[in-house]
């Protein structure tokens, strides 16, 4: 059974690139998707701005080659991300992401 989710969205912030104490790359970027869908048989807009995690050398160099405006979509898994303040949010980690535009 496969549990990913697909999102696509357009990247709305510059792309960060960091690395960890143990030495692998990542990336991060927000996405922000709008669309309209159906639910109870009514149009409804949606919208979301989602934080992309991307780990590991194949995803994060992948990752240099997006700019802001990219149309991606972004295949993965969610996770809640906690700052140090406390503060929980909910992270999409990328397994793919494509570029379409």
């Amino acid at each position: 059974m496969d549990n990913s989710l697909v999102v696509t969205g357009t990247i709305c912030r510059q792309v960060d690139h960091s690395e960890s104490p143990a030495g692998i790359p990542h990336s991060y970027l927000v996405i922000e998707h709008q669309s309209v869908q159906q639910e109870a048989g009514f149009n409804r807009q949606a919208y979301v701005r989602l934080q992309v995690v991307c780990a590991g050398a194949g995803l994060a160099q992948q990752t240099h080659n997006l700019k802001l405006g990219n149309k991606v979509r972004v295949t993965g898994f969610l996770n809640r991300h906690q700052s140090r303040s406390g503060q929980s949010k909910l992270v999409l980690h990328a397994q793919q992401i494509e570029i379409l535009s």
